[in-house]
């Protein structure tokens, strides 16, 4: 197991190099393994990859979004996934999440109308689950993605990064699922925002975007 995330302590300014294709980040905070309403998907991810470090701005965007999302949200147990590594720059499966302006968070499920966590206990595993153009598992069809929910955390999320002087420069969401997303009560509000979403992907990082959703952040000048 890494020492980093024992005895690492968040203070200080983080400074962002680049962007988040090419970059680095300097003095980067680790993201909570766990607080109210939310934790890390994966032991292995924040411990021994050392993928849960992002910009200090982003870190408390994130706070104070899931801390919207106990109002919101208050049946809800979201799950925060890779950020990027103790300096940035290149990680492994992923394009971009250098400059510690990137990041991922899973999609909550329902099962019948009703909040289903059974897959947030997969870590990586997570990845090998498929959904199909709706939303619905490929295994278990009555597993459905919470649209509605992931609307409401990304509405918390502009409304957090606006504060912080940052804005939602754009979500990666496998394209087959954004007209069921935009359906949704929040999701038209999502729309109404003008928040931008990938409108075509490469066929791999659409295929493996069906489960979660990037966001990148940027701030405003």
């Amino acid at each position: 197991m890494s020492t980093h995330e024992i005895f690492k302590t968040n203070s200080g300014e983080s400074v962002s190099i680049g962007s988040v294709r090419n970059g680095s980040v300097q003095n980067a905070y680790l993201a909570d393994w766990k607080g109210v309403n939310y934790s890390y998907f994966s032991f292995t991810s924040y411990f021994l990859a050392d993928n849960a470090y992002l910009h200090s701005d982003i870190y408390h965007v994130i706070k104070k979004a899931y801390k919207t999302c106990e109002s919101t949200c208050p049946d809800i147990h979201f799950k925060l996934m890779e950020c990027g590594n103790t300096e940035g720059g290149k990680m492994y499966f992923h394009r971009t999440h250098q400059n510690g302006l990137g990041v991922d968070f899973m999609i909550p499920n329902t099962r019948n109308g009703e909040s289903f966590r059974w897959f947030d206990q997969l870590g990586m595993l997570h990845y090998l689950l498929e959904y199909d153009e709706h939303g619905r598992n490929n295994l278990f069809p009555s597993v459905e993605l919470d649209f509605e929910t992931m609307a409401k955390h990304i509405l918390a999320l502009d409304d957090a990064a606006q504060e912080q002087g940052y804005r939602i420069y754009k979500v990666i969401l496998k394209v087959e699922l954004l007209d069921d997303f935009f359906s949704t009560p929040s999701g038209q509000k999502v729309r109404e925002r003008g928040i931008y979403f990938m409108p075509r992907l490469y066929p791999l990082a659409n295929k493996v975007h069906d489960d979660h959703y990037h966001i990148d952040f940027e701030k405003i000048k």
